[in-house]
């Protein structure tokens, strides 16, 4: 990471506004960008994008010949929002979104190359820009970065006399029986529900050497590894009640407020957990979530993504404004807070350096070995459906977690078949 930040620096990036972002906007008088982005409401981690109007002023006055209409619309009704305007030919000119593959597919959207000078562009963070790849092209911009980690109730540990974080999964194992011992109503939070089971199940199969895709990037589900994880979790966990009374309806949601209730001892969790157990007093610590046999496992990578539509023929003017929200002080704001991570090398360097930042060091040098489901394929929100309501039951007793894999690969195949004639 400071090998890339020395690159930029001697570039003439760091800390200053992309070139691109400067050039060639002052001319395009009187055009207006559509901004199309997701509003939060006040659970945990709220407030993330309450930003947007300072940014958006900061960035007009610094180019008096655009002007940004920004549109709000509730996070859980964006990627149908997105789908319905560009049905209608009313695509905006730029919008957050969790799908971006089916547009770039069609033609609809600029790439990376197209928005940004070569020395922004290097500046993003690899594992993120090769996930919003599409037919060898960046077409989805990583934005509200996130990657998970290992929490657990320090004072419940202690009590429960757990010297420090699992290391491996029968140490995860051990620690869950020691907290049902003293009572733990969950010992281990299993958040195989439908709100974000796609996330928790990925983390470990990712845990155990498996995955949702294979070495040929198609959908791959019935592995020994993927059967082993789900397999282990039965037995392991869900069948000795060490992961609470219904692991397939444990949203993630829920999951974080029994956490901040004492409820739960330990769950893998985003950053925006930390200011809402700093705010309930919670006595937390987190870790690397542990391989099946030791050690830290590949870490998961999850992102919202920006895009920039072709329709309204802003492209100078799209690449201006990303080009201003990805560098210097606009970067920070939305990594580098505990809500999101940074997406750029310049951004992580400084938010894991200043001292008020430093929780975040641990999940931002997770960054670029974080790996991601196949946001890049356009039958993965259909298949993130099934994931999200199947897979849970794969861990329940008396359950084959091979069937429901099979069933998962039947899916998949189901799903690329529709997308391809979409």
């Amino acid at each position: 990471m400071r090998r890339r930040q020395f690159l930029l620096q001697t570039a003439g990036l760091a800390g200053t506004t992309a070139a691109f972002g400067l050039t060639g906007c002052a001319t395009h008088k009187g055009v207006k960008l559509d901004l199309l982005v997701a509003s939060y409401d006040k659970s945990v981690g709220a407030s993330l994008g309450d930003q947007w109007d300072s940014v958006v002023s900061a960035f007009e006055k610094q180019h008096a010949g655009i002007r940004i209409n920004l549109e709000r619309v509730p996070f859980d009704k964006i990627d149908k929002t997105l789908a319905r305007r560009v049905e209608e030919g009313r695509a905006p000119d730029i919008a957050q979104s969790n799908v971006f593959a089916p547009y770039a597919e069609d033609g609809r959207l600029y790439n990376m190359t197209q928005l940004f000078d070569i020395v922004t562009q290097a500046d993003f963070i690899r594992s993120f820009t090769e996930a919003g790849t599409v037919d060898n092209a960046g077409y989805g911009i990583p934005f509200l970065a996130s990657t998970p980690r290992l929490f657990y109730n320090k004072e419940l540990f202690r009590r429960a006399r757990v010297s420090g974080a699992p290391t491996s999964w029968d140490g995860l194992r051990s620690a869950a029986q020691a907290l049902k011992a003293i009572g733990v109503k969950t010992p281990y939070g299993l958040q195989f529900g439908p709100e974000a089971a796609d996330d928790e199940a990925l983390s470990w199969l990712l845990a155990a050497g498996g995955g949702y895709t294979g070495e040929l990037a198609e959908y791959d589900f019935a592995t020994p590894a993927n059967t082993e994880a789900l397999s282990w979790l039965r037995d392991e966990l869900v069948a000795e009640g060490l992961a609470g009374a219904d692991p397939a309806q444990l949203n993630r949601t829920d999951a974080y407020a029994q956490f901040l209730r004492g409820e739960i001892g330990m769950l893998i969790a985003h950053p925006v957990l930390m200011g809402a157990a700093d705010q309930a007093k919670v006595p937390y610590a987190h870790a690397p979530f542990p391989k099946k046999d030791g050690g830290a496992a590949t870490p998961l990578g999850l992102s919202d993504w920006l895009m920039a539509f072709e329709r309204n023929g802003h492209r100078k003017e799209c690449g201006a404004f990303l080009s201003f929200l990805y560098s210097g002080k606009s970067a920070l704001t939305y990594g580098g807070s505990q809500s999101a991570l940074p997406v750029t090398y310049s951004a992580s360097d400084a938010a894991s350096g200043r001292p008020s930042e430093q929780p975040l060091s641990a999940f931002v040098e997770q960054l670029s070995d974080a790996q991601f489901a196949p946001v890049n394929m356009r039958s993965w929100p259909a298949v993130r459906g099934t994931i999200r309501t199947d897979v849970g039951q794969a861990v329940m007793k008396g359950s084959d977690p091979e069937a429901v894999l099979t069933a998962l690969d039947e899916s998949a195949v189901k799903a690329d078949m529709a997308a391809a004639t979409a």
